[in-house]
Formats: C-alpha cells, structure tokens, sequence
C-alpha cells in the first residue's frame, strides 16, 4: 500500500495557517496601537484567510471521515481551489503593500515573514486542490460522488 501524503500535508497546512495568523495578528495589533487606526486591509485580509483556513481544514478533515456525504467531490475541489484563491490574493496584497512603504522594525519583519509562510500555504493548497480536480477529471463518467482515497487524511 502506498504512503498517503494527504495527512502530512493537511498538518503543514495548520501548522502554516497558524504561523501566519499569530504573525499577522501581531502586524494588525502593533498597527491598531500605534497608528490609532484600522489595520490595512491587506493585512485584515490574511487574518480572515487563515481563520477560514482553519475552518476549511476542519471541513475536509473531519467530512470525508464521519460524513461521507458531505464530502461529495465537487464540493472539495470548490472549497480546495477558493482556499488556493484566498491564500494566493493574500500574499499578493501583503507583497505588494510591504513593496509601496519605507519598512523596518519587527513589525515589518513578521508581516515579511507572514508573506513568506502564505506563499507556501498557498504552494500547498496548489497541490491538494490538483489532487481533488485530478479526482474530478478521473471519475467525471463515473457515478462515484465521494472524495479520492487519496483525499482521505485516514485509513478506513
């Protein structure tokens, strides 16, 4: 049987999502206290990223396990590639605000470090979400509705 590399890709993803949502928290925070005003909404934006990240690991963790019908394929791959989507338009944002200001300091330094953690959230997501649509395409004449075995973070 071959090794399911879901599981451990599912971790790298919490583990990136939570890295990323203590980073930017604490970039929203210093800019709240020190400007006195909203944080940007670049920065908002991956907060709201990695919440819903968690959410959604939480979805496609526990569904295909204890309910199976809620897991139906084309409903990963949907919440697989606005996940991608999200993580991608997030660190876009954050580059390109970090690019247009003169930066430095811890604050700087950690919303660098979120940019680099949710670029690789996002390569990660490219790579579950490509599993889930190669599902899709392979099954597409088939009655099968279920996510791939190989979508399974469990053995049944």
């Amino acid at each position: 049987m071959a090794f399911n590399w879901l599981l451990p890709l599912r971790i790298a993803q919490a583990v990136f999502t939570i890295i990323v949502l203590g980073l930017v928290s604490f970039v929203s925070n210093w800019w709240t206290n020190h400007w006195f005003a909203t944080s940007p909404a670049e920065i908002n934006f991956l907060i709201f990223t990695s919440v819903w990240t968690l959410l959604v690991l939480g979805y496609l963790l526990v569904a295909p396990w204890k309910f199976p019908s809620a897991a139906h394929k084309y409903a990963v791959l949907a919440v697989e590639a606005l996940t991608m989507l999200f993580w991608f338009a997030g660190f876009i944002a954050v580059a390109v605000w970090l690019d247009n200001r003169v930066c430095f300091g811890a604050v700087c330094d950690s919303a660098r470090a979120a940019t680099a953690f949710a670029a690789f959230e996002w390569a990660i997501f490219v790579g579950t979400m490509t599993l889930a649509a190669l599902h899709v395409w392979r099954t597409r004449s088939t009655a099968e509705k279920g996510p791939a075995p190989e979508m399974q973070a469990q053995n049944a």
